[in-house]
């Protein structure tokens, strides 16, 4: 198997609004969200390693099943690695937990290309910039032989923050990330665009994927927004501490601030051919439903 494996372009989901349900008060298990997916007209699902109640193999092996009894794939996996530990033997931890995760998506086995996200981890205040991108790129370069040994793609997002981090993410602005990313040159590590994750960062969309577009494997297609009457400086305030800020909402695909339409041009100029997740609102199924449909009429209008 090689990194990138020609395919069109295939669309998974990621359900955002079920995180807590899915993560912390397991009011609905994996096998029931995997359910409710089938209905969507979806080619795939992108989980989330806190939605699995275990690692061993009888338990994957069921949920493996529940996802082939409905002919989804497990092509993208949003895994959080905390690269930034000032502590070496943390940030080893986070290494080798990682590679738990690599070996899940394998376990999984999505065709090629399929992608375990990495992440530069917290943006701690005690970590200078420079400390910061030495550890992100040492962290990710030693994970690179055992990605490719599993035929698993390293895809680093342009990301806002984790569900349950204390900190914004490292990287979250494109000087920082763009770096990183420079760093490191293998077929085994890409980029999983986030369009909505650059304004979060008072950047343009479009700008970031022009920096990265080359080396795009995977995207997150969604369209975070902030609650109407607040700003870029009352999020600033709000987003050092547990989770999201309270001021943050997902909305459904194609009624934000992304334009779509550009972004997957300037995709496919590129030769983009990876998983497309829709990560979407908070208002249940059938937004998810309408952002499915959403993408399906842009996309064929696309190619």
């Amino acid at each position: 198997m090689t990194a990138n494996d020609s395919q069109l372009e295939k669309i998974a989901v990621f359900p955002k609004c079920f995180m807590d349900d899915l993560c912390i008060t397991r009011r609905l298990s994996l096998f029931e969200w995997i359910e409710m997916a089938s209905s969507l007209g979806v080619d795939g699902l992108e989980l989330y390693p806190g939605f699995f109640t275990s690692l061993e193999p009888e338990y994957l092996s069921d949920i493996r099943s529940a996802l082939r009894k409905h002919q989804l794939a497990m092509p993208m996996l949003c895994a959080s690695p905390d690269f930034t530990q000032p502590d070496p033997a943390k940030r080893k931890a986070e290494i080798e937990k990682h590679k738990r995760m690599i070996e899940l998506v394998d376990f999984f086995a999505a065709a090629a290309p399929r992608t375990c996200r990495v992440l530069s981890g917290q943006r701690r205040p005690e970590i200078s910039e420079e400390q910061g991108i030495e550890m992100v790129v040492d962290s990710i370069n030693q994970l690179l032989p055992y990605a490719q040994e599993h035929g698993v793609i390293l895809a680093i997002e342009n990301h806002y923050k984790d569900n349950y981090w204390i900190y914004p993410e490292f990287a979250q602005h494109l000087t920082v990330f763009a770096h990183i990313v420079q760093a490191i040159d293998s077929p085994w590590f890409g980029v999983n665009y986030d369009p909505s994750n650059a304004l979060l960062a008072g950047e343009d969309p479009l700008q970031v994927l022009d920096a990265v577009k080359e080396r795009v494997v995977s995207m997150h297609a969604s369209d975070r927004r902030l609650q109407p009457g607040y700003t870029i400086e009352d999020l600033r305030a709000e987003e050092d501490g547990p989770g999201y800020a309270s001021i943050l909402s997902h909305g459904e695909i194609g009624t934000g601030l992304n334009d779509f339409a550009t972004i997957f041009q300037v995709l496919k100029a590129a030769g983009f051919h990876g998983w497309i997740s829709i990560e979407d609102g908070v208002n249940g199924l059938a937004e998810l439903q309408r952002s499915v449909d959403f993408l399906r009429k842009i996309l064929s209008k696309k190619n």
